[in-house]
């Protein structure tokens, strides 16, 4: 069938995106990567661009383990042995010895009964509450956590779904207190860090406010937490959120492989009973190809390197040019939101600053991300930085140079 008018409609919704400044555009195309040195990180290049370098201030990969050799080496060997692809979804015969050793070894950093790797923390998401989730479940949520999040909730049929104001303890508490009486068991729902700004959830604070209502609930309250953007980055061994919180009680931790231990794929952590159930009903888990064994086998040398005194370094590493870049913007008189996550949001609050601001970086090799209006609500429009372990004091230097110049622009 020619598709002339599906194709036409399509067309025009893709055309209203752009209209309204909120189509993604062409993707850019990474096609070299020079690996850091002992004084500056990483430099990518991008098709289009020649020989120009550029420095990544918008990758998710906090502690600078992808290019790392000894990961590389890893899943290279790993890759020979089991060969690139699993073949098949885990329940049939997909499942390879380094997806279960990689299962124990995070479920022991976390300090978990059991772990189960899913294709991406994406699909955690949406299979732990879809699969969680009754007719006599009600769902709660901060009001900006992750799409993932939000489609998951969409997905659920829950017997009803409530959100708190962002990070308004009172109100979640206030919330709790009315859904007494009114299910049998209530998911709590939260982004352990916010990807926009690198605010984090007080799960300390949480996590007490849950276990003073669970006795109200026949089945539980039952707190989910997505520390996708904390594990790695957070805490003085890179155990996320909980550890900078000193939080106890968080029941389902669901995070990823794919930021700071630098691989791909995500996982769920929990206690066993949660973990062997979701084995059994979770269809994102069952009906998927998990990540390759080579992947897991890299994804364990990365862990293994977060879980070692060498790690401790890298983390602290991080901490500090995290510091470092905050700090500078500033002493330039720009305005940020503090926090000891590597996402470092520059507030402009205005959408032709903001366009020109991120042409004027890329134009000068730094790769950042503009969030303009309707993304973020007017008055909010912000570049988002991302630093990694591997940037060094140069890096950040070079970076807030460009800032200054941008300012008499």
């Amino acid at each position: 069938m020619p598709l002339t008018n599906f194709v036409k409609d399509l067309a025009a919704a893709v055309t209203e995106l752009e209209t309204a400044g909120t189509a993604k555009g062409a993707e850019q195309v990474v096609v070299d990567v020079l690996k850091p040195t002992a004084d500056r990180g990483a430099r990518v290049l991008l098709q289009g661009h020649g020989d120009k370098q550029f420095i990544r201030m918008n990758s998710n990969s906090y502690l600078g383990l992808a290019m790392r050799d000894n990961i590389v080496a890893a899943e290279e060997a790993a890759a020979q042995k089991f060969g690139v692809g699993p073949g098949a979804v885990r329940f049939i015969s997909g499942t390879y010895e380094p997806h279960v050793q990689l299962e124990k070894k995070l479920a022991a950093f976390h300090g978990r009964e059991a772990c189960m790797l899913t294709s991406a923390a994406y699909t955690s998401v949406l299979g732990v509450i879809s699969t969680l989730a009754t007719p006599e479940t009600i769902i709660l949520s901060d009001e900006l956590n992750h799409n993932c999040i939000i489609n998951a909730m969409k997905l659920a049929r829950p017997k009803a779904k409530r959100i708190y104001k962002h990070l308004n303890m009172a109100e979640m508490e206030k919330q709790i207190q009315e859904c007494v009486g009114q299910c049998e068991c209530l998911l709590v729902i939260t982004d352990g860090v916010f990807s926009m700004r690198g605010v984090y959830a007080p799960l300390k604070e949480m996590c007490a406010i849950v276990e003073k209502y669970n006795h109200n609930f026949p089945r539980d309250i039952v707190l989910i937490v997505d520390d996708s953007h904390g594990v790695g980055s957070m805490g003085d061994t890179g155990r996320g959120t909980e550890e900078l919180c000193g939080a106890k009680g968080v029941d389902i931790l669901v995070a990823t492989l794919g930021k700071a231990l630098g691989v791909n794929g995500g996982y769920i952590c929990s206690r066993k009973e949660v973990i062997h159930f979701l084995r059994e009903k979770n269809p994102f888990y069952i009906y998927t190809n998990p990540i390759t064994p080579s992947e897991a086998t890299a994804a364990m040398a990365g862990l293994d390197m977060l879980d070692s005194p060498e790690g401790k370094k890298i983390v602290a590493h991080l901490h500090a040019m995290t510091k470092k870049f905050e700090q500078g913007l500033v002493d330039l008189g720009y305005e940020t939101i503090p926090s000891p996550h590597p996402v470092t949001p520059l507030m402009l609050r205005d959408t032709e600053r903001t366009t020109r601001c991120v042409s004027f970086l890329r134009e000068n090799g730094v790769l950042a991300t503009g969030l303009n209006f309707p993304v973020v609500p007017k008055g909010d429009q912000s570049i988002r930085f991302q630093v990694c372990a591997d940037h060094q004091a140069g890096d950040i230097d070079y970076v807030l140079g460009v800032l200054e110049k941008f300012k008499n622009v």
